[in-house]
């Protein structure tokens, strides 16, 4: 049964009637008013009123966990256990949407330990909350049995818990990594093909979702990107095998195709791949746009791009015309005459790109601040 914010209200004795400095008290209707299998008002009010919950939100929410009113002071216990751990409420809002039942975890001989053994291993401060948010199976997984072999296994490749913080903000399952015998076994694949530690372990790091592949898979990937003339203790190998492990053979295909169109041979393409195996994990859209933008707007030829292959990283609407706009407006005022390549001039960081030719002639042209920020607000999907 559903009840409207509305219904809620009108079911709302004055005895529940009050405010509160934060959160709003939002009125909620009595255990005598619902049915067996509408939510527990009490449970309802906590979620309001002491969580945060938007009423919508709390009545989802209260129909899957029920809270005991006798037991409430360990709710309490555990909210407050959180916050000391750099939880907001928009963190605890945001995670009893996803887990309810997390309502019910025990501080004392789950949550401290874990969080505990996590904050001595690098996973400390905002850290936390967002690796729990990521994945909130955490909370129920076995600290001695999962999290910290996973830990040790992780360690044995990537070898500082620097490294294991970063690879966690990519992939929070990589906490239950040891249970996982594909991931080991294909990790045992890439070690016998030679390829060298530190590489494995930026593998990890960049695409630990590719070690998760099928082992016939990353077999086939990696003799692929082998025949390319790709050894694996060449530096792009790893990224290279990323980008393949991310495609079927028919979209591999068809974006070879599509480059070929646009006038590149196949041995174009792939020398290009091998500098810059970027290049084909776009989608073939963006790359027809990216290529039109250069050859018909930039006037670049086919071959430039193939020079500077990084282009098809960056975004036509995002990037490159804002910036060519501003340089195009400096050319016409004279106020740059000798400058380097645009390809080039693209490399460089945003911030020097508005220290040296936006605000340097700011004051120079009026509205070459538009010109940018104008351009630069302008979104059109695919790009």
């Amino acid at each position: 049964m559903k009840l409207s914010p509305s219904l809620l209200i009108s079911l709302l004795p004055k005895r529940f009637i009050k405010t509160a400095p934060s959160p709003p008290t939002t009125p909620l209707p009595t255990r005598s008013n619902t049915t067996s299998s509408s939510p527990s008002s009490f449970t309802l009010q906590f979620l309001v009123n002491s969580c945060g919950l938007p009423l919508e939100t709390a009545l989802t929410a209260s129909k899957k966990f029920h809270l005991n009113e006798k037991n409430i002071h360990k709710t309490q216990s555990l909210l407050r256990f959180l916050k000391s751990h750099h939880f907001v409420d928009t963190h605890i809002a945001d995670l009893i949407k996803k887990m309810p039942a997390f309502l019910g975890c025990k501080v004392e001989n789950n949550l401290k330990p874990k969080f505990e053994f996590l904050a001595a291993n690098g996973v400390a401060g905002n850290l936390l909350p967002q690796l729990i948010l990521s994945n909130p199976d955490i909370l129920w997984t076995s600290l001695d049995s999962t999290i910290k072999p996973s830990f040790k296994f992780l360690k044995s490749f990537l070898g500082t818990n620097v490294k294991i913080t970063a690879a966690l903000k990519r992939c929070s399952w990589l906490l239950r990594v040891n249970r996982n015998r594909t991931m080991q076994t294909n990790i045992d694949l890439l070690i016998k093909e030679g390829l060298p530690l530190d590489r494995l372990a930026k593998l990890i790091i960049s695409s630990p979702r590719s070690l998760l592949s099928k082992h016939d898979k990353i077999v086939y990937a990696v003799n692929s990107v082998k025949n390319l003339g790709l050894e694996t203790n060449d530096t792009m190998f790893i990224y290279a095998l990323g980008v393949k492990m991310k495609m079927t053979d028919t979209t591999w295909k068809k974006k070879i195709e599509v480059m070929k169109s646009l006038g590149w041979s196949e041995e174009e393409i792939f020398g290009t791949f091998k500098r810059c195996p970027q290049i084909l994990q776009y989608s073939e859209k963006k790359i027809r746009i990216t290529v039109d933008f250069f050859i018909n707007s930039v006037d670049l030829g086919p071959e430039i791009l193939l020079v500077y292959p990084s282009l098809f990283c960056l975004s036509v609407d995002k990037r490159v015309r804002p910036w060519y706009n501003v340089i195009n407006v400096l050319k016409s005022k004279n106020l740059i005459k000798r400058e380097k390549k645009f390809p080039s001039l693209l490399l460089m960081s945003e911030k020097k790109f508005l220290e040296n030719y936006v605000d340097k002639y700011a004051d120079d042209v009026p509205g070459l601040w538009e010109v940018y920020t104008g351009t630069a607000n302008t979104k059109k999907k695919g790009t």
